[in-house]
């Protein structure tokens, strides 16, 4: 029987702005550039306020499709070393989560928990939080957190700093050849 959760029944989004955000936060982090490019916040914010509502529903749709696939990816990486992905990845995404007071207020770690939990079992991460309600201004920056450090995970196991983003584009440009 299939769940209305099912990923088939969810929307896709704007998953190229949404990876353009994560990967313009990973390449900030980690060429010591993370908060201090006014340049770089400024076109940011440009990109937002030129999205609307919908267009701004687009890249949540999207954020949530990234989570999907970083945990898919993560579920079949830790399942080929015979490893739950939900034992080895959310107590660390939740300990991470719990340091960013700033970025993550505390009630909103279990939601963004539940959302990994519920990609990393194969359902949408966007339909699962929507039969809970709708989004909250408050869960944008924590959505975002999740998406990244998500991406951050990866590249680690990985040993490399672009794998993640390397990852979706990839998936991406098969999907526009099918």
């Amino acid at each position: 029987m299939s769940s209305p959760c099912d990923p088939q029944h969810a929307p896709v989004g704007d998953v190229d702005a949404a990876l353009m955000v994560i990967d313009s936060r990973l390449k900030s982090i980690h060429d010591g550039t993370a908060g201090t490019d006014p340049e770089q916040q400024a076109m940011i914010d440009q990109f937002a306020a030129s999205l609307g509502p919908e267009g701004a529903n687009d890249v949540l749709d999207g954020a949530c499709t990234l989570i999907f696939m970083f945990m898919t990816w993560l579920r079949q990486a830790h399942e080929a070393q015979d490893k739950d992905v939900i034992e080895y990845v959310v107590p660390n995404l939740v300990a991470t989560m719990r340091m960013m007071p700033r970025s993550i207020r505390p009630e909103a770690v279990p939601t963004m928990a539940g959302l990994v939990i519920a990609a990393g079992t194969g359902l949408s991460p966007n339909l699962w939080r929507k039969q809970y309600g709708g989004w909250t201004k408050e869960e944008m920056n924590p959505l975002e957190a999740t998406a990244f450090l998500l991406a951050e995970h990866i590249n680690r196991i990985t040993d490399d700093p672009d794998f993640a983003t390397r990852l979706i584009t990839e998936a991406l440009s098969s999907a526009d050849e099918d």
